[in-house]
């Protein structure tokens, strides 16, 4: 079988952006397969508006222990261009197409299955290894969302999606409100009967500018994102959309963050004459680990048998562990060596692809008894 690089290089090449993995699932099918591995693809690919469903195989233990899963995403952010991954003269895989690797998250699909193929080959004794492989995390963490975490007997499990050096732990992640704000004001002539109009664009500008955007303070972020409106230039435009998140490590904090955008939105439109309707959603939970917690504890004891240094932070974005934690297990993110992601410079390193094996191999190893 292939190495953990040739197959990197296979999986990274086959476009996935969210909603179309159909391809690169089909690819990891085969190769669990070729495994030996049975492989159930659930219904949420009907459900989440997707080509392929969440993926699933489990290596039953053969050693006492605490049970681990390990999940990754297929989808990437979209390529705006051909992806034709390459070893440069430093050792990293790039794209020499010039658009994004997909190293998040296929190189942690990679490794998982390479793993997974070496526990098998070499008999190694582990206590019980899933694996979930899961569509569309890019635009929300849709397809976790839509698995079924009773099918896990593991409680204790861990995603590589971390785009920091190998070590870094995630002992936190943020919660995240979104807003899809929609202004609403009165379409007229902009030459002829300008005061007639209400620009809903102008009312959507006056809100953003009103935001506290970027970090807002030592926990908390928000953002807009997207925004459009109007149809000509000529017609004072009748609505305007724009969508725009809050996160925080603090829940209460992101209820007051939350609240003064809306009351600056129901501002804006107030003075501007239109009206404002607001959908408000919770994207995902935030989550906080000890480093006493058991999926922590397996983690360090890990990285220290691979011989790397375990540092502990809090992460701005959230991952598919957000989900499992939310629902009651351990899931914890650790960087994998992933630079760059979601642009053209998106690398990593083929000693971290290697070195992720090692470390999901130590990980099987710290959970025996």
């Amino acid at each position: 079988m292939a190495d953990v690089l040739d197959l990197f290089t296979e999986l990274a090449a086959i476009p996935s952006p969210s909603g179309e993995e159909r391809a690169v699932a089909d690819a990891v099918i085969r190769y669990l397969r070729d495994c030996a591995l049975d492989v159930e693809e659930d219904d949420a690919g009907e459900r989440i508006e997707a080509t392929a469903g969440n993926l699933y195989a489990r290596l039953e233990g053969t050693a006492p222990g605490t049970p681990i899963f390990l999940c990754a995403h297929l989808d990437t952010v979209p390529p705006t261009g051909k992806i034709d991954p390459v070893v440069d003269d430093e050792g990293f895989v790039r794209n020499a197409a010039g658009t994004i690797l997909g190293a998040d998250d296929k190189a942690a699909v990679a490794v998982m299955l390479e793993a997974a193929r070496r526990v098998l080959s070499e008999r190694r004794p582990h206590a019980g290894i899933e694996l979930l492989f899961t569509p569309k995390e890019e635009v929300g963490l849709i397809g976790a969302r839509a698995f079924d975490e009773s099918k896990l007997d593991a409680r204790v499990g861990f995603v590589y999606d971390q785009a920091a050096p190998i070590g870094e732990v995630i002992l936190g992640a943020p919660y995240s409100q979104v807003l899809h704000v929609t202004f609403h004001g009165r379409a007229s002539h902009a030459g002829m009967y300008p005061e007639e109009g209400r620009n809903a664009i102008a009312a959507a500008a006056r809100a953003i500018a009103d935001l506290r955007l970027g970090q807002v303070d030592d926990q908390s972020t928000a953002n807009v994102g997207v925004i459009d409106g109007g149809v000509a230039v000529n017609i004072v435009p009748d609505r305007c959309r724009f969508g725009a998140e809050a996160r925080s490590h603090d829940e209460g904090r992101l209820a007051e963050l939350v609240q003064e955008m809306l009351e600056s939105i129901s501002f804006a439109a107030e003075t501007s004459e239109c009206r404002a309707d607001v959908e408000s959603r919770r994207s995902y939970r935030g989550y906080r680990f000890k480093r006493s917690d058991d999926v922590v504890r397996v983690a360090t004891d890990a990285l220290a048998r691979t011989e790397h240094e375990a540092h502990f932070i809090l992460s701005g974005g959230a991952a598919d562990a957000n989900i499992f934690n939310e629902r009651g297990l351990q899931c914890l993110n650790l960087g994998n060596g992933m630079i760059d992601i979601h642009t053209p410079d998106e690398r990593i390193a083929v000693d971290d692809l290697e070195a992720m094996v090692d470390v999901t191999l130590a990980l099987v190893d710290a959970a025996l008894a």
